[in-house]
This record gives C-alpha cells, sequence and structure tokens, in this order.
C-alpha cells in the first residue's frame, strides 16, 4: 500500500474544503462519500487510526531496545534537532513526513516538541498505510532539557486557566439532538488519488490548534467537543457549550453529529488525541482545530491523572 499511496501522491490534483453543507447534505456520489467509503473499506475510519498509536518513553534500561524498535523522523526544527535528538532519529518538516517515511523499513516513531504536531503526521502516515506512533509528550517527555513546552502551558501555574473561568461548567454537555450533512470536498480521480491530496494538504498546512483562552473567552464561536468518557466529565465539568462525541466513527455515523459549518474544536487530556482527530477531521473536509495542551492546560490543579511531569531521568540524546 505503500508504493500505491506514493505513486498517488505523485500524481496529485488539487482538492480543498469548502467548509460548508452540500445543499443535498448526503450525495451518494460525492467526493466525500467516494473518499471516505474508500476509506472505511480499507480499514481507515477513525477508530482504527485511533489503534495502538501511541508509545510512552521508555525506562533508561530499555532505551536502545527502544531506539532499534523505530525508524525514528523527528519533525521538529533543524535548530532544535541540532541541539539534541533521539539517536537514529532523521530530521524532517512535517510537510515532508511522507518523503521521509518512504525510505523506512521498520515502524515509525514520530517525535516533537510536546507530542501535539506529531500526531498530525501520524494521521497522515497511517492513512498513507505505514504502522507509526507518537512518542507521548514529544521530547518534553525524553529528557529534561527539552521540557519548556509543557512546563509553560501546564502546571499548577500555567495550566489553570479554566479553574474559575465562567465558560467551565459542571451542568450537562449539550444533548445530541442534531445531525449534519457532509462536508463539501473537491477532487478528481480514484478515491486513493483523493486521499493523497487531502493528507498532503494536511501536512502542508500545519499543525492546526487553538488556544485554550480563545475558546474559553468566547465558546460559542466553535462546535466544541470534550473528547471525554462521561465519568470524567461528571468529575471535573466541561467548556461551556461542549458536546461530548465519543466516539467517532465514519461507519457507525457519530460524525453526522458534527456540524461541518463551524470551526470544531476537539479537546482531551493533553492535546495528543484531540490533534489525532483534528488532522482525521481536516482530511475529510472539516475546519478543525485541537485545543492545545488539552485538559493539562485548564484545569492541572484539579487533574487526578494524565498530567504531564518533567522527567526526573534524562534518556540520552545525541547532537
Amino acid at each position: 500500500m505503500k508504493k500505491l499511496f506514493v505513486l498517488a501522491i505523485a500524481t496529485l490534483v488539487l482538492g480543498t474544503s469548502c467548509k460548508k453543507v452540500t445543499d443535498d447534505p448526503n450525495p451518494t456520489n460525492s467526493p466525500y462519500k467516494t473518499m471516505t467509503t474508500y476509506m472505511v473499506d480499507n480499514n481507515m475510519d477513525l477508530p482504527d487510526i485511533l489503534t495502538d498509536w501511541i508509545v510512552a518513553p521508555p525506562a533508561l534500561a530499555d532505551v536502545q531496545t527502544f531506539v532499534n524498535t523505530y525508524d525514528i523522523i523527528d519533525i521538529r526544527s533543524a535548530q532544535d534537532y541540532a541541539a539534541g535528538h533521539i539517536e537514529g532519529a532523521i530530521n524532517s518538516p512535517l510537510s515532508n513526513v511522507l518523503v521521509a517515511a518512504a525510505s523506512t523499513s521498520k515502524p515509525i516513531l514520530v517525535v516533537c516538541y510536546t507530542g501535539q504536531s506529531a500526531a498530525h503526521a501520524v494521521v497522515a502516515l497511517k492513512l498513507s498505510g505505514y504502522t507509526a506512533k507518537v512518542l507521548m509528550w514529544g521530547m518534553s517527555g525524553w529528557n529534561s532539557n527539552f521540557s519548556s513546552s509543557w512546563e509553560s502551558n501546564s502546571g499548577p501555574v500555567n495550566g489553570v486557566t479554566a479553574i474559575g473561568n465562567t465558560n467551565w461548567v459542571t451542568t450537562p454537555t449539550e444533548p445530541l439532538t442534531q445531525t449534519f450533512g457532509d462536508p463539501t470536498i473537491t477532487g478528481s480521480g480514484t478515491a486513493a488519488t483523493m486521499l493523497a491530496t487531502r493528507v498532503q494538504a494536511m501536512l502542508d498546512n500545519g499543525f492546526k490548534g487553538v488556544a485554550n483562552v480563545d475558546v474559553l473567552a468566547d465558546p460559542s464561536n466553535y462546535f466544541v467537543n470534550c473528547y471525554w468518557d462521561q465519568a470524567d466529565i461528571d468529575t471535573y465539568g466541561h467548556i461551556a457549550g461542549a458536546y461530548r462525541i465519543k466516539p467517532i466513527s465514519l461507519t457507525v455515523g457519530e460524525i453526522k453529529n458534527i456540524d461541518p459549518s463551524k470551526k470544531v474544536v476537539t479537546y482531551c487530556w493533553t492535546g495528543q488525541t484531540s490533534s489525532m482527530i483534528t488532522a482525521y477531521l481536516n482530511v475529510i473536509g472539516y475546519d478543525a482545530v485541537s485545543l492545545k495542551f488539552g485538559a493539562n492546560g485548564m484545569i492541572y490543579s484539579d487533574l487526578q491523572s494524565h498530567k504531564f511531569v518533567t522527567p526526573t531521568v534524562d534518556l540520552p540524546i545525541v547532537q
């Protein structure tokens, strides 16, 4: 499948999202239907992509075995890569990750600063036929010399923007009483070619994130989805006006509960799962952004788990 996908990329045609509901909300022969049917038929529904996609840093004694398991792609800037990276990692911008992947032979591990941008890359890779995973927490969780991104956006001082905010509430989430039509995408050629086009466009557009302060200031500007279990919402609360759509599947139909006419914000615990979902939604035609740093950036002091903690044992790097 890798070779077929690379061939499809070589013949890309322009395919962009119009970000609106079609006049006929469910045309049976639309580019959206053609592409998403192909995705479902080839085990590329979102629950498939969200299977076995992340791995935690190893114990110090296991680093060499861990490193030997993967072909590692580090998508940080060339300057930060040069300042220190995991042994054997190659440096590639996010937009070029599929080209970098073409020379791999092992499962791919994608490394970034925090694990969030890497999630976009992993969606692209998995939709392109590769086995790929995100390094949990990125380089921030590998070595404390690189933890500043998480430290400055989470913790008991920097991660409490929602505590006491009037738009963080304990009322029930919005009921899922509406279903919506499909996004409109344009494209031609085979479904595989359309998918290749849209995957590369997602990469070219870069990481799609939004700051929690912007969403908390006026959640009504967005279609907000809290990707948590109900028990967690009962424990912690949620952003005002948020829905709880989990799982999200083309096959089962939860995707129909998402409004394609609005900017879709997904949030989770750390911004890593929500980045996976955001990348996928952009590929299939939604205007989607991930809430950066997730709950760690909003209610860190209240969290009972899923917290970023600066490493106390630094794993080795090379320069």
